[in-house]
């Protein structure tokens, strides 16, 4: 049984290189981008979608529910890392670059909350594999698949962390510990 870790699909505001605020939507290419990846995991036999309830994830699992006649479940311990009060500024005009701050900016979580989340999202996760008994889809951020990997899977010898993973990559990584990485952040689909 594998689990299927899916980055939504490009907005206006990551392409931009600005802090996304929660509602932030799919642009057109992101949605080309979500059609594309649902293509691919329709032949990978899912049985079980779950996805962040954050719009630009829900978009992107809408496409795949779409191509895989799935319903969509969502999760909200899925969603991205809150910048709080830096949400809609451009990275540029940020005093670090936001994935290496420890502390919580203005209204924001910190590291440590946000791993303690991404943490919870995990068993949430590995629960909802368990019960769906196959393939399980599940939709998410950059930052959450990045932590996931990092404190949660084994990936192969040599391997290491991208800094960022593409737009609507897709990782597989086996459901049972020690949750064996078995591809990372590929993007062929959307060649």
């Amino acid at each position: 049984m594998t689990l299927i870790l899916v980055r939504h699909g490009e907005t206006a505001l990551n392409a931009a290189r600005v802090l996304q605020p929660a509602d932030t939507p799919l642009g057109a290419r992101g949605i080309a981008q979500a059609v594309a990846v649902a293509r691919r995991i329709a032949g990978l036999g899912p049985v079980a979608l779950l996805s962040s309830d954050l719009e630009r994830a829900r978009q992107t699992a809408d496409a795949i529910a779409t191509a895989t006649g799935l319903p969509l479940e969502t999760e909200p311990l899925l969603q991205e890392r809150s910048f709080g009060d830096w949400r809609g500024r451009p990275w540029t005009d940020l005093p670090c670059p936001p994935a290496a701050l420890v502390d919580a900016p203005p209204g924001g979580e910190s590291m440590a909350d946000f791993e303690h989340r991404v943490a919870a999202a995990w068993a949430a996760v590995l629960r909802r594999q368990a019960r769906s008994g196959g393939t399980l889809v599940v939709v998410t951020h950059g930052l959450v698949i990045h932590r996931l990997l990092l404190a949660h899977a084994a990936l192969p010898a040599g391997t290491t962390m991208p800094q960022q993973l593409g737009n609507c990559s897709l990782s597989l990584l086996d459901a049972a510990p020690p949750h064996a990485v078995t591809l990372l952040g590929c993007t062929r689909h959307l060649d």
